[in-house]
């Protein structure tokens, strides 16, 4: 079945239809989806979400456009919840240079301190980087993020960043963005990639594939991804969809 490995299942977007849509998602061959924490209420709601379904896992983290929020006493609460059943990553963390807000100084900082948490969790990490390429390898370097494992969430560079980041052992998500016109680069990466180290991922309620794009996302587009990925492949959808599932069980420890 179809391992999402990347929803905001918490989204304000999904509030008048969220317990009929997750309940639907195993009828459409959606068999497993994890739910990212992005800021300190989403880790909270998505903590109560993972007790409430039994497919749902979750993450515990602070994206980077959020850690103004963040000190040392909810870095702490961080820690503690890490260690919640069916928590199977710190994430999403990392650097977003495309709003000013807040300094990248900060982000970094954050950054650096929620690597440390994966490290002493013991947990992989969800990476959140835009427009922000060499600040999160440089970093990810610094700090042998290559011993904590995880997946660099909605990939957007090119062939050689991919490189890098294959070469540390990360999985590389991939969603609806492969599916837009102007996506050569990312589809160059799929080509380019081992299968054994491609997810899938919506990042919903965002990122909608074609023909769906603009509106809202969810699991249930996930087909017209692992479609795309077998028509570059030249494989068939169901292998994409069964190589993806065993990656993404490995990526987060399950």
């Amino acid at each position: 079945m179809i391992f999402d490995t990347h929803a905001h299942y918490d989204d304000e977007a999904f509030a008048s239809d969220r317990d009929s849509l997750l309940h639907s998602l195993a009828s459409h061959n959606i068999g497993t989806v994890v739910n990212i924490g992005a800021s300190i209420r989403s880790t909270q709601n998505t903590l109560a979400l993972i007790e409430q379904y039994p497919f749902l896992y979750g993450t515990v983290g602070v994206h980077p456009s959020e850690t103004g929020e963040l000190n040392d006493h909810l870095m702490e609460w961080l820690k503690q919840t890490s260690a919640r059943e069916k928590v199977v990553a710190i994430g999403e963390i990392g650097l977003d240079y495309y709003w000013k807000e807040p300094d990248p100084k900060i982000q970094k900082q954050w950054f650096v301190r929620q690597l440390d948490l994966a490290r002493q969790v013991k947990l992989p990490v969800v990476i959140h980087s835009r427009d922000a390429a060499k600040d999160t390898l440089d970093i990810m370097k610094a700090e042998h993020a290559q011993d904590l494992g995880g997946v660099i969430h909605c990939f957007s560079y090119g062939v050689e960043m991919a490189r890098e980041y294959l070469n540390m052992g990360f999985y590389l998500g991939i969603g609806g963005v492969l599916t837009f016109q102007n996506a050569k680069k990312l589809k160059e990466v799929v080509a380019y990639m081992p299968m054994d180290r491609i997810v899938l991922e919506t990042d919903c309620p965002y990122l909608s594939p074609v023909p769906f794009r603009g509106s809202r996302n969810s699991s249930l587009n996930l087909p017209y991804v692992a479609e795309a990925i077998s028509q570059i492949r030249d494989i068939p959808v169901q292998e994409v969809i069964t190589i993806t599932e065993q990656n993404a069980r490995r990526l987060y420890r399950l």
